[in-house]
């Protein structure tokens, strides 16, 4: 018997047990689901975060004022630094373009807490007023539907006019087009011009509840409340990104008056580092996952091997026949091998096709922004860890097969 007879003959035995084999396939399946299902989730939630700062960009970093976590270090309190001003943005914008082509935006937070009002529909109070230039949209990779950005003329003459966020224009206009509205806000009558499409958040959705007013207009909003500033800078080219930064810092040094050798009395943060953590999250969810898989895929390949030791003890007078008529151990081997392995594929087609489904569902349940993610690189893996099961599973009982005794095996009952 050559080896091309054999490995039909042992297909041949797979398709005459045909309720075993599905069964025996099943267990493997939902291995391979298990461990494809899991990595494919990870990868559509990885795939939900880079298209959330897709927008935003890398080239892009913001300058704060000093935070409350940071006051405090080793148990000694550092110094109670003021918050960034109004005066201290501008001059930092005005030195800063004339060093460079970078694009500047400055915003402030108005309010955090605020309520909307439309005739007799109201948001809840929760809504952020945020005070924004012309360029802010554009840098932080917001998106207009409808109307028009915020531009210099209204900054100039402090109109009381408002860009809504989806969530807030879909609560105020659930059947009207929102655009030459006018809307209550802080008890103000403000005109509605544009509407952000929705944006999502990986943080609860807060880039939705935004109000977007004009800089000068959200400074006459607070009255004589002390704003503080923040200021968001892109850079036309992200290879210059860690010389601008050392640029940015030099000159917002200079700006509050920070001293050689001082700590620096306000915070840079880089627009991907926060991608760039929740990467490294799910980089030790992809080793965990993985860890989940393989253990799932440790209990089938025992009850695989169980399945196959039973099928050499059924067989074993058929195991007899053809070595009495010339079939070598090898072939015996190969044989079991083969309906193992075989076993094996069609259980992991079947999984992975099952774990690109779930995957893809429960990445999409978690983030609406998730794109369909067909994971190449786990299919291949998937392939290559069912074969690795069907040998180390088919392996001992096909050893066992190639030692029956034809003698014993042809008097077997």
């Amino acid at each position: 018997m050559n080896l091309t007879e054999n490995i039909s003959e042992g297909l041949r035995s797979i398709k005459g047990n045909m309720l075993r084999t599905v069964l025996t396939a099943l267990i493997i399946a939902i291995g391979i689901t298990s461990l494809v299902g899991i990595l494919t989730a990870i990868d559509g939630m990885q795939s939900s975060v880079d298209n959330s700062f897709a927008g935003l960009g890398a080239n892009s970093f913001d300058i704060k004022g000093p935070r409350m976590w940071r006051r405090r270090s080793s148990g000694v309190n550092d110094k109670d630094y003021p918050p960034i001003e109004y005066r201290e943005a501008k001059l930092y914008k005005e030195l800063f373009q004339g060093k460079t082509s970078a694009t500047i935006s400055i915003y402030t937070n108005v309010s955090g807490a605020a309520q909307l009002k439309y005739k007799s529909v109201k948001t809840n109070p929760n809504s952020l007023i945020r005070g924004v230039d012309e360029d802010y949209i554009n840098i932080k990779g917001y998106k207009l539907i409808s109307g028009r950005d915020i531009t210099e003329n209204d900054i100039n003459l402090t109109n009381n006019v408002v860009i809504l966020a989806n969530e807030l224009a879909t609560t105020l206009f659930p059947k009207e087009n929102p655009i030459d509205k006018d809307i209550t806000l802080l008890g103000l009558r403000f005109k509605v011009i544009g509407v952000l499409e929705k944006k999502g958040s990986i943080t609860g959705g807060g880039d939705d509840r935004v109000a977007l007013v004009p800089l000068e207009t959200g400074r006459q909003i607070a009255g004589n409340r002390k704003l503080t500033f923040d200021i968001t800078t892109s850079v036309n080219n992200v290879s210059d990104m860690d010389y601008i930064l050392g640029e940015a810092e030099a000159v917002m040094r200079r700006v509050r008056k920070d001293q050689i050798g001082q700590a620096k009395s306000f915070e840079i943060e880089r627009s991907d580092a926060l991608a760039k953590d929740f990467e490294e999250v799910t980089g030790y969810l992809r080793v965990g996952g993985f860890g989940i898989g393989i253990i799932t895929l440790l209990g089938a390949a025992i009850a695989l091997m169980n399945i196959m030791m039973v099928s050499v003890t059924e067989r074993t007078r058929e195991i007899g026949i053809r070595k009495a008529i010339g079939a070598t151990p090898f072939k015996i081997r190969l044989q079991f091998l083969m309906e193992a392995i075989v076993i094996c594929i069609l259980g992991g087609i079947a999984g992975i096709i099952m774990g690109i489904g779930i995957g893809n569902l429960i990445a999409k349940l978690i983030s609406d922004k998730s794109s369909f993610i067909i994971p190449w690189a786990w299919i291949f893996m998937g392939f290559v860890v069912c074969v690795v099961v069907g040998i180390l599973s088919g392996f001992y009982p096909a050893y066992k097969a190639s030692k029956l005794d034809p003698i014993e095996s042809l008097r077997y009952e």
